[in-house]
C-alpha cells in the first residue's frame, strides 16, 4: 500500500508551534502504525520522536492520537486505517517533542489515589486468600496498563488538567473493591475532592479509548455509588 503518513511535529528548541509533516511510504496492510513509524525514523528522518517499548500492547508507552482516536500504535493495522494516516500526541498533556508528552501530571493523579495494597493486619503465614467471587468484583480494573489513552480522551481533562481522570479512578476501583484491602476510605476521601470523582460527565470517551477493553465508565459509576453508600 502507498501510504500518506502525516505526523504532528514539535521541537521546542526550534519550533514556535506544532506543525504537520507529510511522508510517503510503502507499507504492508498487516504492518502496524508502530512499524511505519519505525521505518520512517530509521530510513527517512531520524529526528522523529515517540515512545515505544514492548510493541505488544502491554507497556502502554506508544499511546497517541491516530486518525483522531486515542490508540496504541503497536495494535493498529495499516489496513484498518487506509492510505491516509495521521498521528499526533495525546491531548491534554504538555508536548515535550513530536509524539512525546509529559506524563508527570498523569502519574501525579495516579499516585494520589494510593494505588497499592493497604492492610495493617499481621501478615498471614501463607497468602491472604480471596474467593473467586470477591476477585471478580474488581478483576476488570486490574488490566490497566497506564497508557493514559482514557484520561487524555476525556473532555473534562482537556479543560481541567487538575481533574484526577479516568485512569486514576480505575486504579482506585481496583483496590477499593479488593476484599483484602483496608485503604478504601482514604482513597474515597481523595476522590471526593473538587477535582475528583464528581467531575466525570459520563461521556464514555474513556471506555471507547481503552485498548484493554476495561469498562471504565461502569467502574467510575460503581465508585460513585460506593462513596454515596458509605456517606449514608
Amino acid at each position: 500500500m502507498n501510504v500518506t503518513f502525516r505526523i504532528k511535529r514539535f521541537d521546542p528548541e526550534k519550533d514556535a508551534r506544532p506543525h504537520w509533516q507529510e511522508f510517503k511510504i510503502e507499507a504492508g496492510p498487516m504492518d502496524r502504525v508502530l512499524d511505519v513509524l519505525n521505518e520512517l525514523k530509521w530510513e527517512q528522518d531520524g529526528s522523529i520522536s515517540y515512545r515505544r517499548s514492548c510493541a505488544h500492547g502491554i507497556c502502554g508507552s506508544d499511546a497517541m492520537v491516530i486518525n483522531g482516536v486515542n490508540r496504541l500504535a503497536c495494535k493498529v493495522l495499516v489496513k484498518d486505517l487506509g492510505n491516509e494516516i495521521a498521528v499526533e500526541p495525546l491531548r491534554g498533556l504538555p508536548v515535550l517533542k513530536d509524539l512525546i508528552v509529559d506524563m508527570e501530571p498523569f502519574f501525579d493523579a495516579y499516585k494520589a489515589v494510593l494505588p497499592y495494597f493497604i492492610n495493617d493486619d499481621p501478615a498471614p503465614v501463607a497468602e491472604r486468600y480471596q474467593s473467586v467471587e470477591d476477585r471478580e468484583r474488581f478483576d476488570a480494573t486490574t488490566k490497566c496498563i497506564l497508557c493514559a489513552a482514557c484520561t487524555t480522551s476525556c473532555p473534562v481533562f482537556w479543560t481541567n488538567g487538575r481533574y484526577l481522570g479516568p485512569a486514576a479512578i480505575v486504579n482506585a476501583h481496583r483496590f477499593i473493591f479488593d476484599s483484602r484491602d483496608q485503604g478504601a476510605d482514604q482513597r474515597l476521601q481523595t476522590l471526593n475532592q473538587v477535582n475528583g470523582l464528581w467531575r466525570c460527565r459520563t461521556a464514555y470517551n474513556c471506555t471507547e479509548a481503552c485498548p484493554r477493553g476495561i469498562p471504565i465508565t461502569q467502574a467510575i459509576e460503581e465508585v460513585k455509588r460506593e462513596l454515596l453508600w458509605r456517606r449514608n
